[in-house]
């Protein structure tokens, strides 16, 4: 009986991985490994296991973010003995972008019926990330933010800049992520904080089991 001798493997071919993901996606990842191709991969692998990281504590917090909001603009229509819902409301001062972007959010929803009869709550889940960040932009600081204010009752205060700088900046960050964009050499323990601060304004048991759960830290004591 002849026993089959063990199959040898090969290292990954550098070169071909490195042409598939593309030269110019990794040459800044080659510069800051000089030039050592395995080293550059690393830090690439390393890059994608924090976009992972981030991705999720970002998403608990988008949800979390246009639900608080979404709230306050209904207490808004309420107490203004308006019965349509906020996004339909033309008396609503959004901007024309903001207009447009309801509407593809509303014929998205009402898919398989009517963009008139779309669930408000898929309306709601269907508007971006950067819906909600540019409802807290300086054009509404006399319009909107004084009701929009109420969804962050933790902020150190009423300051419309205390609750738009951070959004704004992980807003940025996570288009980074979505478009597969190189973060590691970016402030990290900085955009790990505003999301916990974002969080903490709208309610501290949110802050903490997003905490609880990330695995951001953890990540980052594995650099390369």
């Amino acid at each position: 009986m002849h026993s089959t001798p063990p199959t040898s493997i090969k290292p990954p071919d550098d070169k071909a991985v490195i042409e598939l993901i593309s030269p110019d996606r990794l040459t800044p990842y080659l510069s800051a490994c000089a030039g050592d191709s395995t080293a550059a991969l690393a830090l690439y692998q390393w890059n994608g296991d924090l976009a992972a990281a981030f991705f999720e504590p970002l998403g608990h917090l988008e949800i979390m973010l246009r639900n608080a909001l979404d709230a306050r603009l209904v207490i808004r229509q309420q107490r203004r003995g308006h019965t349509l819902e906020w996004y339909i409301d033309r008396q609503v001062p959004l901007s024309g972008k903001a207009r447009d972007d309801i509407a593809q959010a509303r014929e998205r929803a009402g898919r398989g019926g009517t963009a008139a009869t779309a669930p408000r709550g898929k309306v709601i889940a269907e508007l971006s990330f950067g819906f909600w960040r540019f409802l807290l932009a300086r054009q509404y600081r006399t319009s909107l933010w004084p009701d929009l204010a109420a969804a962050f009752p933790h902020a150190p205060n009423r300051a419309l800049t205390t609750v738009e700088e951070p959004v704004k900046r992980l807003h940025k960050f996570r288009n980074r992520i979505a478009h597969h964009e190189a973060i590691w050499h970016l402030p990290l323990e900085a955009r790990r904080d505003d999301i916990q601060a974002v969080l903490g304004f709208i309610a501290p048991a949110a802050a903490a089991w997003v905490a609880d759960t990330s695995r951001i830290d953890d990540v980052l004591t594995r650099r390369p």
